[in-house]
Formats: structure tokens, sequence, C-alpha cells
């Protein structure tokens, strides 16, 4: 068996692949590259699943990045446990034939309490007075502080927010050549996230020197990658999830269910926060797609909201439960509606009509207390005139004890000029999956759930 490292490039395409890029593009020339038919929702957490089960969202469960609980009547975006995917999964499917092969898993998600032999992944420390401490966990426990010690902190202002950028791509890609020098794992998962940033901030512009400068980054990453798993005899696969494409328009369902009067909204301390239990519809917002959740199963209100649906600019596709039964997307967590954008449009999550009654967390960093997506947590607000004092003040306070919330986010979501979720027109927009020279011929195309038989044909 030869052993193989999966690198997951996010955001790359065939249309990205070109100047920018010399390494990934000189792989590609001398190995094969195929684009993938992204699963839909074409978002990270779908498209992993898919990729490691071969299933589609009806089988694996993971209809988006978050969805609706109706038992708890709460939202959950980002969860990280692997007992949340259902299926065997490649890495459980490729023991079967070799009981010791091996697998790391360094930062894809649903990385917790999984069956691989090896993982790291980002997972802060939640303190009972209210502080939150950034750190790693990892299978087994005990790689947390070997790595930490070896190659620092993770940088998770890179990871993540206005800040978000190489560094987290560079810190990973060090994890995956010290996981091969220590484990020597029969198949490595590595998930490279950089291009996400930029694409979603300034759109897929390859005149910018913003995102040709961001893809010279990743692309120098990938190519020592590359040239270092290739010297050890390790086949190299590349892989990406999804292309992101430009958009101008954000469509906020909430706002339009709310001028309906189907939400339930609670004043808590001066500001409103949306209570789903007790709204009669509402949506949850993932990039390009939503799932849209009726607590009201009156058939009239069901048609209701779809013809509201249907009259709203920016949508696309609206699939009810059948709809979504007959294309394997209909799970116990989907929606009862199931909406996607135009092309040029993307869901954001807001619900308020007046900033001045924001929720607390809008202005912040908050992946998981958002009913939603939010990709202007990737900016720092234009009207902060100075955004590093107002850094120094909230660390001051943190230093002293105080409670702070650090409000750097911008309540305007036109900032966004790149999203994904949709399946794109031009398959150059489509993911893409690159295997080495040696390896074979790919075919020019295939779909996101093929993906796991080719995978597990080559392990």
């Amino acid at each position: 068996m030869k052993r193989t490292v999966i690198l997951n490039v996010v955001g790359l395409t065939r249309r990205l692949i070109g100047d920018c890029t010399p390494a990934i593009a000189r792989f590609a020339a001398e190995g094969a590259l195929c684009t993938v038919r992204p699963a839909f929702p074409a978002v990270t957490c779908t498209a992993q699943a898919t990729y490691l089960t071969g299933g589609d969202p009806a089988e694996h469960g993971i209809v988006a990045n978050g969805w609706y609980d109706r038992a708890l009547a709460e939202v959950h975006f980002w969860k990280q446990s692997n007992r949340l995917v259902a299926g065997k999964k490649l890495w459980e499917r490729a023991r079967e034939t070799d009981p010791g092969f091996t697998c790391a898993n360094l930062f894809w998600w649903f990385n917790r309490y999984s069956s691989v032999d090896y993982s790291v992944t980002p997972r802060p420390i939640y303190c009972a007075d209210g502080k939150k401490v950034f750190d790693i966990t990892s299978i087994p426990v005990s790689l947390t502080p070997e790595i930490k010690r070896e190659l620092g902190a993770f940088p998770f202002a890179g990871f993540w927010g206005p800040r978000a950028g190489i560094a987290s791509s560079r810190w990973i890609a060090h994890a995956a050549r010290w996981m091969e020098e220590r484990h020597q794992p029969s198949l490595n998962l590595v998930y490279l996230p950089h291009l996400d940033y930029d694409l979603q901030r300034l759109g897929p512009d390859l005149a910018s020197p913003v995102i040709q400068r961001a893809l010279r980054e990743i692309d120098a990453i990938v190519g020592e990658l590359i040239a270092f798993f290739e010297a050890r005899g390790v086949r190299v696969i590349l892989l990406s999830e999804y292309g992101i494409t430009p958009v101008n328009q954000p469509v906020c369902l909430n706002r339009i269910f709310r001028r309906r009067g189907w939400l339930a909204i609670k004043d808590e301390l001066g500001r409103e926060v949306l209570d789903c239990g007790a709204s009669r519809v509402f949506a949850v917002a993932d990039h390009q797609v939503a799932h849209v959740y009726v607590n009201d199963a009156d058939p009239a209100f069901l048609a209701e909201v779809r013809a509201a649906l249907e009259q709203v600019p920016g949508v696309e596709t609206i699939l009810d439960r059948e709809a979504q039964q007959a294309r394997g997307l209909w799970h116990a967590r989907s929606g009862d509606f199931l909406v996607s954008a135009a092309p040029n449009a993307w869901f954001c999550y807001y619900y308020w009509e007046d900033d001045r009654r924001a929720p607390d967390f809008a202005r912040t960093v908050d992946i998981h207390r958002k009913p939603g997506y939010d990709p202007a947590e990737l900016f720092i607000d234009p009207a902060i005139r100075f955004p590093l004092g107002r850094v120094a003040k909230f660390l001051l306070k943190k230093r002293l004890g105080l409670r702070a919330l650090l409000e750097l986010t911008p309540l305007d979501a036109t900032l966004v000029r790149g999203s994904h979720g949709r399946v794109p027109e031009d398959i150059a927009d489509h993911p893409v999956l690159l295997a080495g020279r040696g390896e074979g011929a790919l075919p020019p195309a295939m779909a996101a759930r093929d993906v796991f038989p080719y995978l597990l044909g080559i392990l």
C-alpha cells in the first residue's frame, strides 16, 4: 500500500490555476486534473462529509454548515463531533481490507471523537467566567502539548476573522510535516483554508493584486508540501470543496419574514434576539443556501411561505421536502424549504431593522451564537476610525478581569464580494481533484460523491 496525503486546498478551481500558482499548475500538468461537480449545498461541512462517506446529505446527515435542532429549538453551527456524520468513513472502509491502516486528520471538520488514529483540530477553552482561551485539541490528547511545544500556539486570529490569512494554513502545513515525520500515517488529511478569505472579501478577481498574492502564498505552501511528501514516497492528492464566485446582492430572508409578522423577537437588555422556537418560520442562512424552517405545519401556511419566497429578488430555487427527497437532500435536520440564491446573490442572517437594536454578538466574531453564517466577520467596520485603539482597550479590560466585547464586525453585508453554496454554471468554477504523475488517468469530471470510491480505490 502506498501512503497518501490529501491536501484540501479550499476554494481552488481550474480558473485559479495559472501564472500565480506555478507549483499547482506544474503538478496538474505532470499528473491529472478533473473537475468535481460540487456537493449541494456546496459548503465546507457538506462537501467534506460527502467526500469522506460517499453519501448525499440524506445519508450522512450534514445538510449545511449549520442547521436547526427542532427538539432543542436551537440553531447549531460548526459543530465538531464526528458522530454527527452517518456512514462509514474513508479510513474505516480502508481498515476493512488493511487492519494496519492509520489515518491522521489535520483540521478537516467533524474531527472530534473520531475513529482516526491522530487528529489536531481547533477547540477554544470556554471558562466559567465567560473568558475564551484559544486552543487546539487532539487525538490522542497527548499530541496537543507535543505539537504546541514544537510548532508554537495555533494562530487563531489567522484562521477566522478580520486577520484571517496565510498564518493558519502555514501552521497546519507545518503540522502535516510534523505528523508525517513522527507517525507516518497511511492517510494524512490536511486542510488549507487560505484562499477562502480574500476570495470572500473581494471575489475571485484575478486582476486584483490581493488575490494574486493570496494565490502565490498558498501555492508556495502547497509546492513545499508536494516536494516534502513525494520525497518520502507519499502519494499526493490535491482536492477542493467548492469554488467561490462573485456576488453583490445580500438577501435577508429573516427581515422579509419579520415584516410579515412571522418572526418572534425577544428584547434582551435592549437588544433584539431571534426566538426560533416561537417563530412561525425563519431561515438559517449559509452562504448561497438557506434552510427555511416552518414551525406552523398548516399546509395553507406552507404555501404562503413558498409564495413569499418566490417573490424575493435573489432567490433562484426553492426545494420543498418532496423535491429535497428526490435529490437525496432531505434529512431530519433539513428545513421545510431549501433555498438557493441567484448567481450574484447570497443569504445573510440579519433579522433586525435598526442596527442600534442588533444583538450583542452581531458586531463580534461569534460563529456559534449567530443563527446563520456571517462573512462580514472577515472585515473591520470601516466606520471605526481607530480599530487598533479599540483592540487595545478591549485587551486592557480583559487583563483587568473585566467583561468586554471586541466589536469590530460591520453590519454592512454589501462588503462581501464572493460566496459559494450553489452549483456554478461554469465548470471552471467547480472544485478540482488533482493526482500526481504516475497515478493514472482521471476522468474529465466526476460528481462529489464519486470522489469517495476514487479515493478508496487508490488507498
